[in-house]
């Protein structure tokens, strides 16, 4: 298949189509996920809008997303065992996936994006868990 740029909202879901065929087999990842999703059209097509708004300025994305919320909300279900080998594993999946059918800087800011929200998604869950730790009432 011959690589291109990311245009549209048919390329970009063909992105996170791909991406989350490979995501729901993965041997670390798909457990968390297949446990986690419910309706997998629905949360295919909000991931769609959500990087179709990161992507190309556009969509029904605009403004619609929270995702450290639900982030958080997923390492909570797995007794806290989310890591950061799983965001490593979730890049990994991603820049291959891109590499696979994509060129150009829609396809690199789409990593420069995803690396920036992986790191953040993590220091907000380790966030999290400390606060929840460390929470000591006054006496």
């Amino acid at each position: 298949m011959d690589r291109k740029e990311i245009e549209n909202r048919d390329d970009v879901s063909l992105l996170v189509r791909s991406f989350y065929a490979k995501i729901r087999v993965h041997e670390n990842l798909g457990p968390i996920f297949n446990k986690v999703v419910e309706d997998w059209e629905t949360h295919l097509e909000r991931l769609t809008d959500f990087w179709e708004m990161v992507l190309l300025n556009s969509g029904p994305g605009a403004g619609k997303f929270s995702p450290v919320p639900v982030h958080k909300e997923v390492d909570r279900s797995t007794e806290n065992k989310i890591e950061q080998l799983h965001f490593g594993n979730w890049l990994e999946l991603w820049f291959s996936t891109l590499d696979s059918y994509f060129v150009g800087k829609n396809a690199d800011y789409a990593k420069e994006h995803a690396r920036n929200m992986a790191h953040i998604l993590f220091f907000r869950i380790m966030e999290g868990r400390s606060k929840a730790i460390d929470y000591r009432p006054n006496l």
